[in-house]
């Protein structure tokens, strides 16, 4: 450790996604660093962001190529064993050649890092676990298993174990939710004062609020917004099933929707859009600029999220509800329990997994727009006031302070401030 007045340092680990495009780690590593740590990433490559070596904002960037296209779960196995490696082998390097850390900060997914947290903790090192995730319970909602031991199988088990394994490394955890919270307590044994929520909360600066284009909507009256990864878990399919039902049983050809995001499914998704002919109701943008993401969500009239409800969506922040109340847009989504926190009065709960009360909403809102603008006031004003990535910022150095064994007495009370319990939100 760094003793005296020295800057501590912190090397984080991501493997989901690279930053600075992960936006929740980017904000992370750059509070950190205006904060006075010296703070080091280690991400794998990606279209984009090919660099092995970069200095963005005074952290440095490490990394690595992904060869393994995952796919599968033999190929999901490969894929966590090459990213083990990579980063075991950077992290060597940082230490030795690099600016060196005193904090290791892994996200998951995956829970793969555990041995290399008690490796490094054998140093000296501190560990702190960000869980974003709830991976047992996305495992089973990709593969279409029960998300229970019994009925997961083998593979389930495992990665309960690793999430096990990972929570008893980790001196402390910081999670994005109250049921995050109760999971990292509960399954994974951690102490409640050891558990801080950092909600994935947008940073204000980045959005921009513009005037509508109508070059968006495709020449409909109306827009509809799908902003994310587009991934099996995220449901699209789900949305687009319920376009269907908009035009051919509820008589609506006043609609076009946009779905912004990549990810691993968004071809099949725009194919089956083909497939079940509404393809001419759709664009399919893939990832973009945050200009246009900006312009779009400033266009639309309702922000959908169409994540069914499962063991994993209903404990999941859905960060897209968020960004859409930024924009003043009125959330439609399945009843979810975290959706509901975070949206909160700016929300249209509907009956999960039903596409037709999908379809039903949105017509719904679209025919009552003092609705639809009393929703988007309660949502811009909940994220100015409660949701924006401001009011992360005293947990997470909260959750530093505690990890470097300061000011632990005090380390809940900015926490408990920034967020509130569950039936709060809700009121």
């Amino acid at each position: 450790m760094n003793g005296g007045n020295e800057r501590k340092r912190v090397l984080i680990v991501v493997q989901n996604l690279p930053v600075p495009f992960d936006r929740r780690v980017w904000l992370e590593a750059t509070t950190l660093t205006k904060n006075g740590y010296e703070v080091s990433v280690i991400c794998p490559q990606a279209r984009g962001f090919r660099r092995s070596r970069e200095t963005l904002e005074d952290i440095d960037i490490h990394r690595y190529p992904l060869p393994i296209d995952a796919q599968g779960k033999v190929g999901y196995v490969l894929e966590f064993v090459w990213c083990f490696l990579a980063t075991a082998l950077i992290s060597v390097k940082v230490q030795l050649f690099g600016r060196g850390f005193d904090v290791l900060h892994v996200c998951n997914p995956p829970e793969t890092y555990w041995p290399l947290a008690w490796f490094w903790r054998a140093f000296g090192k501190r560990f702190i676990f960000d869980h974003h995730d709830l991976s047992p319970e996305m495992f089973a909602v990709k593969f279409d298993r029960p998300a229970t031991p019994e009925g997961g199988g083998a593979l389930f088990k495992a990665l309960l174990f690793m999430e096990r394994m990972t929570f008893r490394a980790a001196q402390i955890v910081i999670t994005t939710n109250e049921s995050h919270k109760r999971v990292a307590v509960e399954r994974g044994g951690k102490r409640p004062q050891d558990v801080f929520i950092v909600r994935s909360g947008p940073d204000l600066s980045r959005f921009k609020v513009y005037d509508p284009d109508p070059k968006w909507r495709k020449g409909k009256p109306f827009l509809i917004a799908y902003l994310g990864e587009i991934c099996k878990q995220d449901g699209v399919d789900h949305l687009v099933r319920a376009l269907k039902l908009l035009r051919d049983e509820l008589k609506r050809d006043d609609v076009h929707c946009i779905f912004m995001g990549g990810g691993s499914h968004q071809k099949a998704i725009a194919d089956y859009a083909v497939e079940i002919g509404v393809a001419e109701m759709c664009t399919f943008t893939g990832r973009v600029s945050d200009e246009d993401l900006c312009r779009v969500l400033s266009t639309a009239d309702i922000g959908i999220d169409p994540d069914p409800k499962n063991d994993w969506s209903d404990k999941s922040t859905m960060n897209k509800v968020i960004e859409y109340m930024f924009f003043g847009l009125p959330v439609l989504a399945y009843d979810l329990h975290e959706t509901r926190v975070s949206a909160a009065e700016a929300g249209v709960f509907v009956t999960a997994n039903d596409e037709r009360a999908l379809a039903r909403g949105i017509v719904d809102l679209l025919d009552d727009p003092e609705r639809r603008q009393r929703l988007g006031v309660a949502g811009y004003a909940r994220v100015r006031a409660v949701l924006a990535w401001n009011y992360s910022v005293a947990p997470l150095l909260a959750a530093y302070r505690a990890a470097l064994g300061r000011d632990t007495a005090t380390a809940e009370l900015p926490m408990q401030a920034a967020n509130p319990k569950p039936e709060e939100a809700e009121s």
